[in-house]
């Protein structure tokens, strides 16, 4: 059944299909994003007791949603890395996490920003965004320990672990409205998909931030891309096809 995935785990055949992809996520994300963030900002009505702050919901949600989406993604590769031992899977470790740990700290500053005028504080101990937080702490963890360690495999290795320790963090993101009394409201689009109830958003404000949300996904994962065909590059830069393709870079 999985045996299609087994020439990806040559170095050489994974950079090759990056490159293939990156096309089909940097385009229609750049191209999704422009008209996601006019859409929302220009064009969506305000809300009727928010006024224009809700706005930064289109920023807030997508990068929230993603920042649990992308550790999810991780956590594969992390179960890959450490089951199989395939080496470009504890790359895309080290290629995720910066960009998974971006998406959670600009969810954790959207959020203390809309906080602020919503809640009257830039932040409160809630469930979920303690929760969050140490989603945050838990992507720089994975980071510190890969460097931590001076036999690269070593490090990869303690970095998969913890990733797949911090998946139990997941569910506690998105239950903690349910499970807690909390300041969050709950999560508008994922109720909607989950129970199949009508979303409580106005379809003039859905839309957009549907657009953002996709938007952000395919953005997102053409940086994971860049940032793994880097990772291959530096590690097999001695083999003939890895200087093949950066001469051919140069040129």
């Amino acid at each position: 059944m999985w045996r299609w995935l087994h020439p990806y785990a040559k170095p050489e055949a994974t950079y090759r299909l990056n490159q293939k992809l990156l096309p089909w996520f940097a385009v229609p994300g750049i191209l999704l994003l422009v008209i996601g963030m006019v859409w929302a900002l220009l064009f969506a009505p305000a809300d009727y007791q928010q006024g224009e702050s809700y706005r930064i919901i289109f920023v807030h949600v997508p990068a929230a949603f993603w920042s649990m989406g992308f550790y999810m993604g991780m956590a594969i590769a992390a179960l890959s890395a450490v089951v199989w031992q395939i080496r470009t899977a504890e790359w895309a470790i080290l290629a995720i996490a910066p960009i998974g740990a971006v998406l959670t700290f600009i969810s954790l500053f959207t959020g203390a920003v809309w906080g602020k005028p919503m809640w009257g504080t830039w932040w409160e101990w809630d469930a979920r965004l303690t929760a969050q937080l140490i989603l945050f702490f838990l992507y720089l963890g994975v980071l510190a320990l890969y460097a931590a360690f001076e036999d690269e495999r070593t490090g990869a290795k303690a970095a998969g672990i913890l990733t797949l320790i911090g998946t139990v963090n997941i569910p506690i993101i998105h239950y903690s409205v349910y499970w807690w009394n909390t300041l969050h409201q709950q999560s508008t689009i994922s109720k909607a998909i989950t129970r199949l109830e009508k979303p409580s958003m106005a379809p003039e404000m859905l839309w957009p931030l549907v657009v953002c949300i996709f938007a952000f996904m395919l953005v997102a994962s053409a940086l994971v891309l860049l940032r793994l065909n880097n990772e291959i590059l530096k590690r097999e830069v001695r083999r003939p096809w890895a200087q093949a393709e950066l001469l051919e870079e140069k040129h």
